[in-house]
C-alpha cells in the first residue's frame, strides 16, 4: 500500500487536554517511529462521541490535539495525521465489519463494561461496538504494527479475529496486525491515587498533569502528590507514590532508578517531588511554545490538515474498494 516500510498505526481520542501521562506513555515516543515506520495518526473524534460532547468544544478540542501532535515533534510531511471523521471508510468498514464480529465476542470486552459503570445514564451501542470501530480504525490502512496498552489488548485481539474471518471467507484481503510493544515509555499514574492511571477526566484537579499546565500549575500537583510511608526515595512495589514519581523523573531525564536513588540519598520527598516538577516543566516549556506558534499560524495548520486528509482518504480508498467488491457490493458508476 505505501513504501517498503511496515505500517503502523495508534491515535487518540479528541476529548480535553492530553495529558503527561499520553505524552510519556505514548506521544513521545511515536516521534522516533517514523524512521522506522509509516505512521498513521488519528485523531479519533468518532470514537470521542460514544460520550456527550459540546460541540464548540469538542470542535477546539480535536483541533487543539492536531496542533499538540504536531507540537511534540510528529512532522506532518513524514507521518499522515488526520481527522478520523475526515475518512468516511471509518464508518463505512466499520459497519461491514460488525457483520462478522460476534455478540459473544463483545460481551467479552472488559473496557464496555468500566466504561458502562461510569456512564449508567448513557450505555450507548457505540459504547458497545466501539472495537468494532478500532478494528476498521487498523485495518483500513493494513496497519502492520500497533502500540498498544493494557487496556486496550483485548481491542486489538479482536481486530485480529476479525481480520483473521473475514481473510477466511475471501482470501487475503487484510494485513493481521501485530502489537507494537515500545521500548520505551511508562504508565503513568495518577498524583493522587497512583494505583490507578493518569486520566483527562479524573475529578480532582491535583491527580493530573496536562500539557498545557503552566510551571506553577506544575509544580503545585507535583508538591501536593500523594507519597509512601518513610522518606527514602527507592523504587519498590509497596511505594506506588514514590515509584510512579520516579517513572516520570526516569522519562524525562533519561535516568536509570539506581541512578536517581543515589541522586536523591539523603534527602527527603519534598526535595524530589520539586526536582521532578521542575524536570516536567522545563520539559514541557518548548512543546507549548510550539503549540502556541501552531494556532496562531491557521494557513499552515489547515494545509496539514487538507493535505494529510486527502493521503488518509487515498490509502482507505483502496481499502475499502477490494472490501467491498469481495463482499459483493455494486461497484459505483464512476
Amino acid at each position: 500500500m505505501l513504501q517498503d516500510k511496515k505500517i503502523l498505526y495508534s491515535g487518540m481520542q479528541a476529548t480535553g487536554t492530553l495529558t503527561l501521562g499520553n505524552y510519556l506513555g505514548a506521544l513521545k515516543n511515536w516521534v522516533t517511529l517514523n524512521e522506522q515506520y509509516e505512521c498513521i495518526y488519528g485523531v479519533m473524534d468518532l470514537h470521542s462521541l460514544t460520550l456527550r460532547q459540546e460541540p464548540a468544544q469538542f470542535r477546539k478540542n480535536a483541533r487543539s490535539l492536531y496542533a499538540l501532535y504536531v507540537a511534540a515533534g510528529l512532522d506532518p510531511e513524514k507521518n499522515c495525521i488526520y481527522f478520523q471523521s475526515h475518512v468516511s471508510g471509518h464508518a463505512e468498514l466499520s459497519w461491514i465489519l460488525s457483520c462478522f464480529t460476534y455478540m459473544g465476542e463483545l460481551n467479552r470486552m472488559t473496557q464496555f463494561k468500566d466504561k458502562a459503570a461510569k456512564h449508567a445514564d448513557n450505555i450507548n451501542a457505540g459504547l458497545y461496538t466501539y472495537p468494532v470501530l478500532m478494528a476498521a480504525d487498523i485495518l483500513l490502512y493494513q496497519s502492520d504494527v500497533v502500540p498498544v496498552g493494557v487496556d486496550q489488548k483485548q481491542h486489538l485481539e479482536i481486530t485480529r479475529d476479525i481480520a483473521g474471518r473475514f481473510n477466511a471467507v475471501y482470501g487475503d484481503v487484510f494485513t493481521i496486525p501485530e502489537a507494537y510493544i515500545p521500548k520505551t515509555g511508562a504508565k503513568i499514574m495518577s498524583l493522587q491515587e497512583p494505583q490507578k492511571k493518569m486520566s483527562k477526566s479524573d475529578e480532582n484537579v491535583n491527580a493530573t498533569i496536562y500539557l498545557l499546565d503552566d510551571k506553577d500549575a506544575i509544580l503545585r500537583k507535583f508538591k501536593r502528590a500523594v507519597t509512601d510511608s518513610g522518606s527514602r526515595v527507592c523504587y519498590a512495589d509497596d511505594k506506588p507514590g514514590i515509584s510512579n514519581l520516579m517513572d516520570i523523573y526516569s522519562c524525562i531525564t533519561g535516568k536509570e532508578y539506581d541512578a536517581i536513588e543515589r541522586e536523591f540519598d539523603g534527602k527527603g520527598y519534598g526535595e524530589f517531588k520539586l526536582a521532578v516538577g521542575e524536570a516536567v516543566a522545563d520539559s514541557l516549556k518548548p512543546l507549548k511554545a510550539r503549540y502556541e506558534e501552531l494556532l496562531k499560524d491557521k494557513a499552515y495548520l489547515d494545509s496539514m490538515i487538507k493535505n494529510n486528509d486527502e493521503k488518509a482518504q487515498y490509502y482507505a480508498t483502496k481499502t475499502l474498494r477490494k472490501v467491498q467488491k469481495k463482499v459483493g457490493l455494486t461497484e459505483r458508476i464512476r
